[in-house]
């Protein structure tokens, strides 16, 4: 961290403040985090980058779950599969992420902010009542099948994960909206443990960074997440829009080599 001038490490920790917040409202805080790492940190690999982004959403993940969890109660037979499979995806997925080459890093992230933030604007009354399409079995094989899947992209890359895992449970499995933000915290705070559990031992974690960037995602968790419970999504949803955009401009400007 003593590489890093106090003005980056004030952006980076305001990104996670941020980052906490919206992934706890409405997912996708990977994409405002995981971007401020890639432009703060030009010399770490892409290993580096992912276990240092997965020590600081953990620490929002945790509180913002905490949180859902006391207030919504959600259902322990659905995310209790689901939570299971994504920390086996997250750590299988983490076994492949150091194969991939940094030049393949940023395109990958840019492909992800595209995808994601279409989806948000293409959706705007998505997930308002709960009108589950699956019961019994198949309910539990869909949960399965969703955490794996998801939680395996979440080790090999990561921005987006939350907003996947809402989208997924909304659009596949029938939740509303603020149902599925609470399931899908809950996942993604398996996800991020799954993930963990290989970086750390392997010694990939920037701690100085990942910690004071996971304060501010904590902080940014919690606000997030009683948020959402008391109001509901639908203001962040511009908020989230723009950062979004943001960083599709200054990530897909660095691919092109605009600058």
């Amino acid at each position: 961290m003593s590489d890093l001038g106090a003005d980056v490490l004030a952006l980076l920790a305001l990104a996670a403040l941020m980052a906490g917040f919206v992934d706890a409202v409405v997912g996708g805080g990977g994409l405002v985090q995981l971007p401020a790492l890639l432009l703060a940190l030009p010399s770490a690999s892409p290993v580096q980058v992912l276990a240092t982004n997965k020590i600081a959403s953990v620490c929002g993940t945790a509180a913002s779950s905490a949180t859902y969890y006391r207030r919504l109660r959600p259902d322990p037979r659905t995310f209790g599969p689901l939570m299971l499979l994504a920390l086996v995806g997250a750590f299988t997925g983490a076994l492949a992420a150091s194969q991939i080459p940094r030049q393949a890093f940023e395109p990958l992230v840019l492909v992800a902010l595209v995808a994601v933030g279409t989806y948000v604007v293409a959706r705007p009354r998505l997930g308002e009542s709960t009108q589950l399409r699956f019961a019994g079995r198949r309910h539990l094989a869909t949960a399965m099948l969703v955490g794996f899947v998801i939680g395996l992209y979440d080790g090999v890359l990561g921005p987006g994960t939350g907003s996947f895992f809402v989208f997924v449970l909304v659009g596949l499995m029938g939740y509303d909206f603020l149902q599925a933000s609470a399931k899908a915290k809950l996942a993604n705070l398996a996800t991020n443990v799954g993930a963990l559990l290989l970086f750390i031992p392997t010694g990939a974690v920037l701690w100085d960074v990942g910690l004071l960037m996971g304060a501010a995602n904590l902080l940014g968790g919690y606000l997030g997440a009683r948020t959402a419970v008391a109001r509901g999504a639908g203001f962040v949803r511009a908020f989230f829009i723009v950062v979004v955009g943001g960083f599709i401009v200054r990530i897909g400007g660095g691919v092109l080599g605009v600058w």
